[in-house]
């Protein structure tokens, strides 16, 4: 009996050690088998997709952020490949510049090293042209501190007398000159002729040397050259203006602007006390350049006393009934001439919108392109055009007497013996009305001749307004007899006497006369010798 409990506990325990067995081994077999889809599927996970569509879901997600990232790289490879030719281009720029240095670079001037820094050099001329009169006037001590303005032409150049061997006018003959002048040119006309700034098309005319007017340009011995030239468009009144900066290195184009002139009226403002004579021969010019050539003028005439002042009515008249020409004023005032005293009333009577004015004198004779000139030169609140004229000398003394003395038009003549350029006056100028105001006008304190002009000169240049100061090939100053007067204070009148000496010839016509003598006795013995030999 207790031998068969004993088999049945034992059968018992070896079942039981069975099942356990089993049990581990599907255990086993659960957890180490690898998952396959079949699993997957009869495994789904809660409350989401089945297990196929979640890695289709996730490999989406993963292609979604690799063509983000491809895109990133991409458009930093764009970037890197616009940065890499802007610097080619600089640096073939940089090595155009310092091949035409000829081995001298401005930096090596002020560091005195001779490393080649593109950054330093861009530096160097940015200073350069930071601190050169180009976009506006700088503060002067005074009127002899200004560096005047050369004009030039294709054939010729404009300046100022600088010796008693120097002519006003010259030929570019100088190699290096010629070359400056020119590259400016070519420069200039490859700037017009290039496509616009973000277009492809070509400008609708193709701009070639003859189309060039003029151009100005003066050298500031610390900063550089500024060139601005002009080139005249299609239409007559429209023109085209560059200008350029040389930082002692290559060019820089600074403005590329167009200036329409076609609606700039010129209000011409004359002084005057007597003189009708003088004023019937300034009218004839007026006649001929303001209203038959310009016809954008206006005539203002401030007239001082009674004197005279019907026959000046009278001439107005006339030309009013002759061409039609009604745009003219004339005020009269009963008092003592003075002539800053009629420029600031004739300035300050105009009642429309802002115009530019001529401060003109009746002995003045200019011709269409002055008229242009002043309208180029003067820009309100930016710029004021101080011309340098071409004053005539004595016709007497220049041909000899007074019946051989050539019509006006053909006394013209830019040449060393016919006249010379007005450095030292400052009576005509061009400004708009507005600047003018601003500037606080003439002093009308100062009576008669002189002064008037200087003072108001002065006032622009201690102001932040750019002076253009550049002899003018086109406004002349024809000859009259000056008079001082005694009633002139000590400095007035002998400013008026060094004008007077210096109005009737030149330094060799004024030697010949003032050795006339000694030359006529040399020629009374030489005519005596030759008559003894033959005797």
């Amino acid at each position: 009996m207790l031998r068969r409990g004993l088999v049945t506990w034992v059968s018992r325990l070896a079942l039981a050690l069975v099942v356990v067995c089993c049990c581990l081994s599907l255990l086993y077999t659960l957890a180490c088998s690898p998952w396959s889809d079949e699993a997957q599927v009869l495994l789904p996970r809660a409350n989401g997709p089945t297990g196929k569509e979640g890695f289709q879901a996730l490999l989406q997600e993963r292609e979604e952020q690799h063509r983000h990232y491809v895109n990133s790289l991409k458009k930093q490879i764009s970037q890197l490949k616009e940065a890499l030719q802007e610097r080619s281009e600089q640096l073939r720029s940089m090595q155009d510049s310092r091949e035409r240095a000829a081995g001298v670079s401005p930096v090596d001037l002020l560091d005195g090293t001779s490393e080649w820094s593109h950054a330093d050099l861009q530096e160097f001329f940015r200073s350069q042209l930071n601190r050169a009169e180009v976009h506006q006037g700088t503060k002067l001590p005074s009127e002899y501190a200004v560096v005047p303005f050369e004009s030039f032409t294709l054939q010729k150049v404009y300046q100022l007398e600088m010796g008693l061997t120097r002519h006003p006018e010259e030929k570019p003959v100088r190699k290096d000159r010629r070359d400056e002048l020119s590259e400016t040119i070519e420069m200039a006309l490859q700037v017009l002729n290039s496509p616009r700034e973000g277009s492809n098309l070509l400008p609708h005319k193709a701009y070639s040397t003859a189309d060039f007017v003029e151009g100005i340009s003066r050298t500031e011995k610390d900063k550089g050259t500024l060139y601005e030239l002009t080139f005249r468009r299609d239409q007559s009144h429209e023109f085209r203006r560059l200008l350029f900066f040389r930082p002692f290195g290559p060019l820089m184009k600074v403005k590329n602007e167009k200036v329409d002139t076609a609606y700039t009226l010129i209000n011409i403002i004359v002084p005057l006390a007597k003189r009708a004579d003088k004023f019937r021969q300034f009218m004839h010019n007026f006649r001929e350049v303001c209203i038959r050539r310009d016809g954008r003028v206006h005539l203002t005439v401030v007239y001082f006393g009674k004197d005279q002042v019907s026959e000046v009515k009278g001439i107005l008249e006339n030309t009013s009934k002759e061409i039609n020409f009604r745009n003219f004023t004339l005020i009269q005032l009963n008092e003592e001439f003075s002539r800053g005293r009629g420029l600031d009333v004739g300035a300050r009577a105009w009642k429309g919108n802002n115009i530019l004015l001529f401060f003109c004198d009746v002995d003045i004779y200019f011709t269409s392109d002055f008229l242009n000139s002043c309208r180029l030169n003067a820009q309100p609140g930016k710029k004021v055009f101080y011309p340098i004229l071409f004053s005539q000398y004595n016709p007497g003394l220049i041909y000899g007497h007074h019946d051989n003395v050539p019509p006006i038009e053909q006394q013209l003549v830019i040449k060393k013996d016919t006249g010379f350029w007005r450095d030292f006056g400052f009576g005509m100028t061009c400004q708009y009305r507005s600047d003018f105001i601003n500037i606080g006008g003439f002093d009308v304190d100062i009576k008669g001749w002189g002064g008037e002009d200087v003072h108001l000169y002065r006032k622009y240049l201690h102001s932040n307004l750019l002076v253009v100061r550049a002899p003018s090939r086109s406004l002349f100053h024809l000859w009259h007899e000056k008079r001082c007067e005694d009633e002139l204070p000590p400095e007035q009148y002998k400013m008026c006497m060094q004008s007077k000496a210096m109005n009737e010839a030149s330094h060799s016509q004024l030697g010949m006369l003032f050795f006339r003598h000694e030359i006529e006795a040399h020629l009374r013995k030489q005519k005596h010798r030759a008559a003894g030999k033959k005797a």
